[in-house]
């Protein structure tokens, strides 16, 4: 519970940031300008904005509080564990440069439509809307948090409130007021992240927190393992980074994938060291370790943090409602064979206000925020062989189904407890996530690949 004396500071911050970001938002007068994020003049986003969009919009305020978390369990390896998920990010980069420069890609939809049919491209949309779901509610928890015990009146007042904040610039500007927003997030974000790392890391100093940690599998290694399988098919399903893929130059975008997805890691691995702050004072653990941390500090490193986190989770937030408004607005509509329509972008609007109602459904109700990143992350292992494998296929619908749905299949068993305990690879906490993925990743290339080496024997034997 806050202290009396500062809750006006917390709550009043709230309706500042939602009227700050609001008041600077340009509004988009076009429909380039909502979904692909041009000003007013048709430019589209510069390199350094994109590059602080992509920045802000991957450091979530979940992946925070889940690097902290990972830092006191594991040391280092749970923060390289972690960051590691940012190299998901100069993948995509260099999958998208391919698909831009030598297939004239302009979306992955259309894409998937041309290589692998209609169907492939609707369970591909379905994905990444229940992406984009999870993003709601595991963002919006993680600042609710900061006000209250989750479950609590407090805790869920605070998480509307911000929504609501973000939904209204949104609402405004879409794409656009998101990049333009992003640059500033990042900016207030960094300064603030440095403050609070100033706070806690000069009390052990580098040496004693980057000697905390053991590089063994049951140690974190495991997890570390499980995101560098991930990185291949993990970046594929958030269109909040491959929606940024397509709106500047090639190599303009390619740059600004790489610089971010460095930026990212060094934060996310930075932020790691204040959860082994926390166990090195041995504080008690939990599953929000950066709080735990500020409290100690007292009410103005608590505030700090606070705003570490409505930055992180609004430059997300409001890149979740363009993303959702493109796929919805303009998306579909390619799936059921039309062109988008004129009212594209007042359908996109009705579909950020349903996403900020229904996407706060299981933060209410209480979710493991960490699920939200290793389950998706292994009911997606079938995209791998789908982009990266692609130049060996013209046209093989079969390819995709037989990668992606085994990935699914396994993403969903494993949720429910459901994989055999014989698949574990190792015995530490991630043992059965690292095995599920591991020959979760044999069975989907195994697939993709089946139906073309079909092909290429039918087509010898008509020969």
């Amino acid at each position: 519970m806050l202290e009396s004396s500062f809750a006006f500071a917390f709550w009043g911050f709230l309706f500042l940031y939602g009227g700050l970001m609001y008041a600077l938002t340009p509004r988009a007068h076009s429909v380039a300008g909502f979904f692909r994020g041009e000003d007013a003049s048709g430019h589209a986003a510069s390199g350094w904005a994109l590059t602080c969009s992509i920045f802000i919009s991957w450091i979530f305020a979940k992946s925070v509080t889940n690097a902290a978390n990972l830092g006191a369990t594991y040391g280092v390896v749970g923060g390289l564990a972690y960051a590691t998920y940012w190299l998901s990010i100069p993948v995509a980069g260099i999958v998208i440069y391919w698909l831009r420069t030598r297939h004239g890609a302009t979306g992955l939809v259309p894409f998937l439509i041309a290589r692998y049919g209609r169907f492939a491209a609707i369970a591909f949309m379905l994905a990444i809307l229940i992406r984009l779901y999870n993003e709601v509610w595991s963002n919006t928890a993680v600042v609710g948090a900061y006000y209250g015990k989750p479950g609590t009146g407090i805790f869920i007042t605070a998480a509307l409130l911000f929504t609501a904040a973000a939904l209204c610039y949104s609402l405004k500007g879409g794409l656009r007021s998101s990049i333009v927003t992003d640059v500033i997030q990042s900016v207030l974000f960094v300064l603030v992240m440095l403050v609070v790392l100033f706070l806690v890391l000069p009390q052990h100093g580098p040496a004693k927190l980057l000697s905390i940690g053991e590089f063994r599998l049951s140690a974190g290694v495991d997890l570390l393992l499980v995101a560098l399988l991930q990185v291949i098919s993990y970046p594929f399903h958030d269109p909040v980074l491959t929606d940024r893929g397509f709106i500047t130059e090639e190599k303009t975008m390619l740059r600004a994938m790489v610089w971010s997805g460095v930026l990212g890691f060094i934060c996310i691995f930075a932020f790691s060291l204040v959860g082994v702050h926390a166990t090195l004072e041995g504080l008690p653990g939990g599953d929000n370790m950066p709080g735990e941390v500020a409290r100690a500090f007292g009410a103005i490193p608590y505030l700090m943090m606070t705003l570490v986190m409505i930055l992180a989770a609004g430059s997300t937030l409001d890149s979740t409602f363009a993303s959702v408004s493109k796929a919805v607005g303009q998306e579909i509509p390619l799936l059921a064979g039309r062109t988008p329509g004129a009212r594209a972008v007042q359908i996109g609007m009705w579909t950020m206000l349903i996403f900020a109602l229904l996407g706060n459904l299981p933060m209410i109700a209480g979710t493991d925020i960490l699920k939200a990143t290793t389950v998706s992350g292994t009911m997606v292992m079938g995209l791998a062989p789908i982009f990266l494998l692609a130049p060996l296929v013209k046209y093989s619908p079969w390819s995709f189904h037989l990668a992606f749905w085994p990935g699914v299949i396994l993403g969903v068993l494993l949720a429910l407890d459901a994989i055999p305990a014989s698949w574990a690879i190792g015995n530490g906490k991630y043992a059965l996530l690292l095995g599920t993925n591991f020959y979760g990743l044999m069975i989907c290339f195994a697939g993709f690949l089946l139906p073309l080496l079909w092909q290429r024997w039918a087509h010898a034997a008509r020969a």
